[in-house]
């Protein structure tokens, strides 16, 4: 594939890196980057011009003297018939064109791997946990909690199977003061619902899910009298936990977001724990008082101030059961830890990573990535949300409007950095304005072909492609190599989002061969060749969409 022949290049001008300038002793990485413009060919370095500084050289003199020696190395290695040309271009880039050769290797590659095609061993069974989503189980999930969804289901994906040994977990907030407001909303609903004239303050939660389940509850209890309610409140606090917990596994479920684990605060943040973390630190002199309350020294480790873990009152802060819960994290054998977070929490970042230092850990072993909310579109007006009150979509309606395809592929059409608008109206449409529906429809249009060779008794070719030799047949090649590159990227980039655009230009690339081109020609030699270019096409469509957790379909 063309990922281990741009490695076995760049180990090529490193070696002659090395021969042409002994007396450097150190020099920058070289990196071999795909270059926008195809003319400049399939591969470029730009080392002269990173060494044209230190050595004080023009960087076009460097590059053309690096060329030779370049040139030479390769002619002596295995990759040399894989090479058909080496240039210079201003302002000193390197480029490199590979023979067709290289490509109909890709190809053999492929139609071998199948859908092992574009697994790397890069993350050397690095074990990593991700959690993502871990909403408080205080309603529906929302389009935050659904983009952060897509986001880590496909990210994990993508880190397993590019050599990392990573598990998606999702930490359910059990416990604490958001819990307690939604099991006094749920209360007060049934107290309503029974007669009694009750007052909502602003803090409840007030969508109609709250009166359903004040219903439910009732029924399930046979209660008829509000005066059958004193003394529920911990019974209704639980019950409203685990029906929305309930909601919520069967919402990801339906999205296709299947956890490995599922963490529970009041399992974790027990008083033990807690306890035995505090003395951890104590003892280590992280910890101090003052106001009656004690304060973590998160200060020594990059925070902008101490935080308070024990109030005044005794009762713990939000920090305290995630500082156990990190610790716990690194306790089952983790070597990397992945938070992924709303824009709400970015402030808290420098505090869990101050919690992880003082717990002995590297703090670069933690990430946090934030995922940047997501604005639903309807008829081109924005569509208002607050959770509290209720008034907001959610990602069941998300999938029921346009369907989980759909859904999960728009909440991935953007980095995770950049907020995101989602068109429900685009979502929708079967053209090819939509990215889904134009991805689908190239793995949609293989099957077609594929069918009338079968008519035919027409079979694919699986050596020697050398009547692949026009610009689309080898634009659509070099695209096909270049897709374990783009998985290694988002592992790199910690974002599935190179993949998503990967993909989209895949498609448009196959539907320009594909809008040229007759596959079943009157030449069966050349139709052959052009359906092992189909097959492969097909097994890197299906290996991307699979990764995303969108569906391949055969018709559309």
């Amino acid at each position: 594939m063309l990922s281990t022949l741009q490695e076995q290049l760049k180990e090529v001008v490193v070696q002659s890196l090395r021969e042409s300038h002994k007396s450097l002793k150190e020099f920058p990485p070289v990196i071999l980057e795909i270059p926008n413009d195809k003319k400049h060919g399939e591969f470029s370095c730009n080392i002269a011009l990173q060494l044209a500084k230190p050595l004080k050289q023009p960087p076009l003199d460097l590059a053309a003297q690096l060329v030779v020696s370049i040139q030479k190395n390769i002619k002596a290695s295995p990759i040399n018939a894989n090479v058909q040309k080496i240039d210079v271009v201003r302002p000193g880039f390197i480029n490199f064109h590979l023979s067709p050769q290289a490509l109909y290797g890709t190809l053999s590659d492929v139609l071998a791997q199948g859908e092992n095609y574009g697994r790397a061993s890069f993350g050397k069974n690095k074990k990593i946990q991700v959690e993502f989503v871990s909403a408080n189980p205080t309603g529906p999930l929302s389009v935050a909690h659904a983009r952060q969804a897509a986001v880590g289901d496909a990210l994990v994906n993508i880190l397993n199977f590019t050599g990392f040994a990573a598990k998606k977990e999702f930490y359910v907030n059990d416990e604490g003061n958001q819990i307690n407001i939604l099991g006094r909303s749920v209360e007060l609903r049934a107290q309503e619902l029974l007669g009694e004239k009750v007052e909502f303050s602003e803090d409840c939660y007030q969508g109609d899910y709250i009166r359903d389940m004040a219903r439910i509850y009732l029924d399930q209890n046979k209660i008829k009298k509000a005066a059958d309610l004193s003394a529920k409140a911990d019974h209704i606090r639980q019950f409203a936990v685990d029906y929305l917990l309930d909601v919520i596994k069967k919402e990801l479920d339906d999205f296709g977001v299947h956890f490995d684990v599922w963490s529970h605060q009041s399992k974790i943040g027990t008083q033990g724990n807690i306890e035995a973390v505090l003395d951890f630190l104590g003892e280590k002199g992280f910890l101090y008082e003052k106001e009656g309350a004690l304060w973590f020294k998160s200060t020594d480790f990059g925070d902008d101030k101490d935080r308070v873990v024990e109030k005044s009152d005794g009762n713990y802060t939000y920090l305290t059961p995630d500082i156990v819960y990190h610790q716990n994290k690194f306790k089952r054998g983790f070597e990397k830890i992945i938070n992924i977070w709303g824009p709400d929490h970015h402030g808290y970042i420098p505090r869990i990573k101050a919690v992880v230092e003082a717990l002995g850990y590297d703090r670069d072993d933690v990430e946090v990535l934030i995922v940047q909310l997501a604005t639903l579109y309807r008829n081109g007006q924005p569509i208002s949300m607050s959770t509290r009150r209720g008034q907001y979509i959610s990602l069941r309606e998300v999938m029921t409007e346009v369907g989980v395809d759909a859904a999960r592929f728009f909440f991935l059409m953007r980095r995770i950095s950049a907020h995101l608008d989602f068109d429900l109206e685009l979502a929708k449409k079967e053209t090819p304005e939509n990215p889904v529906y134009y991805i689908q429809y190239a793995h949609a249009r293989i099957y077609s072909v594929w069918d009338k060779a079968k008519e035919l008794n027409l079979r694919a070719k699986h050596a020697d492609f050398s009547l692949l030799n026009n610009e689309e047949e080898l634009d659509l090649l070099k695209k096909i190599g270049q897709f374990s590159g783009a998985l290694v990227l988002c592992a790199e980039q910690l974002d599935p989002y190179a993949l998503v655009n990967y993909l989209h230009e895949l498609a448009t690339i196959f539907h320009r061969f594909y809008d040229k081109h007759r596959v079943i020609d009157q030449d069966h030699a050349l139709a052959a060749e052009r359906l092992a270019l189909l097959d492969a096409s097909r097994i890197v469509f299906a290996n991307g969409l699979r990764l995303l957790g969108v569906s391949t379909p055969k018709k559309m």
